[in-house]
This record gives C-alpha cells, sequence and structure tokens, in this order.
C-alpha cells in the first residue's frame, strides 16, 4: 500500500477518536476545554513514546519502520491532536471575557505537551 494512504488512513483513525472524546467530553460555553486539551497531551504523550520505540526499530531491523511512524505519528496522532481546535477555543475564551482563562489554558497546555513529550521519551527508554 502507498505511504500516502497509510498516512490518510491514519488521519481517518486518530480523527475519528478525537471527535469521539469531544463528544463524550463536551465543552460548557465558557468553560475549560478539557477534551482539546487532553487529546493535544495524551497524543504529545504518545508521539514522545513512539518516538523512542520507532527509533530502536529502525537501529534493529528498519523493515515496515518507516510505514509505522507515517500511519502512528503522521496519520493517528496528527489526526487525533489539534492546533487548530487549541487555538480557536484560546480566542474563544478571551473573546467572551476570560483573558486570564485563555492565558491559563494556553499556558498550561503548551507546558503540559512538552512535558508530556518528554515523560514519553523518558517511559520509552526505560
Amino acid at each position: 500500500m502507498s505511504l500516502w494512504l497509510w498516512v490518510a488512513l491514519g488521519s481517518a483513525v486518530g480523527g475519528v477518536v478525537r471527535y469521539a472524546v469531544a463528544r463524550l467530553w463536551p465543552t460548557v460555553l465558557g468553560g475549560w476545554p478539557l477534551a482539546t486539551m487532553g487529546v493535544n497531551v495524551a497524543g504529545s504523550l504518545a508521539i514522545g513514546a513512539l518516538s523512542v520505540w520507532l527509533a530502536s526499530r529502525e537501529s534493529a531491523s528498519g523493515v515496515g519502520v518507516e510505514t509505522m511512524r507515517l500511519f502512528w505519528m503522521t496519520g493517528v496522532l496528527g489526526g487525533f491532536t489539534t492546533y487548530s481546535a487549541f487555538a480557536l477555543e484560546t480566542v474563544t475564551l478571551a473573546e467572551g471575557g476570560a483573558v486570564l482563562r485563555a492565558a491559563a489554558y494556553a499556558s498550561l497546555t503548551v507546558l503540559l505537551c512538552i512535558a508530556a513529550a518528554a515523560a514519553g521519551r523518558l517511559l520509552a527508554s526505560s
């Protein structure tokens, strides 16, 4: 199968899972967008761990590693996480008068995602 198709299939899977999370964990008007933060943090943890795991497979065999990377990291996690929704929700909070909440949400999301990516790499390395 073409590498393009692996990315497309992974993106579809990730997008559907993200949509399911948003449906199960809706944001109350003016509330903290926990679903988007959650998928971005979980995706950051997963991509950190996957980067280490796939790198170890690449040095061991190299067979299919690029396909797995494209499917899981570019496709599934690219479709699952969402910077555009994060940006829009931050702006919407600020426009609704919750400027401090918007700043806190943006700052906390970025910090948690960076920490999650580092934690994923650490967990996968041990």
